[in-house]
């Protein structure tokens, strides 16, 4: 009966060791990989940036407007006047008995940009 308990427990420990090299391996790759994403995400972040400054670039209005006024032929780009806008009591609104019937999903838009 001790010998069967004897090897009961030598199996058990040989398969608690098995199970433990296992999941130290498989800790170690999750490590490997967030490190990759992190990389990765820390690469994307300064593309990111690089494309906002060059947006920014490209947007100057000095630009723009010699942009607009050497292809003004082909354009026919001209300055917004107040007079193009229209009035509030313009716009048609939908019938008063509008009713929804079903829920609306409202999704908020938060600039990230900050919280890093």
């Amino acid at each position: 009966m001790k010998t069967l308990a004897y090897i009961l427990t030598i199996l058990a420990v040989f398969g608690l060791a098995f199970w433990a090299y296992r999941e130290n391996y498989a800790t170690q790759q999750v490590l490997k990989d967030t490190r990759t994403l992190r990389s990765d995400i820390a690469a994307a972040q300064v593309r990111l940036n690089v494309l906002r400054a060059e947006w920014a670039y490209l947007n100057r209005p000095d630009r723009l407007r010699e942009l607009a006024e050497i292809n003004f032929e082909s354009l026919g780009l001209l300055p917004l006047r107040p007079d193009q806008f229209g009035r509030v009591d313009e716009v048609s609104y939908p019938p008063s008995g509008l009713v929804i019937e079903e829920g609306v999903e409202v999704s908020a838009y938060h600039d990230r940009e900050g919280d890093q």
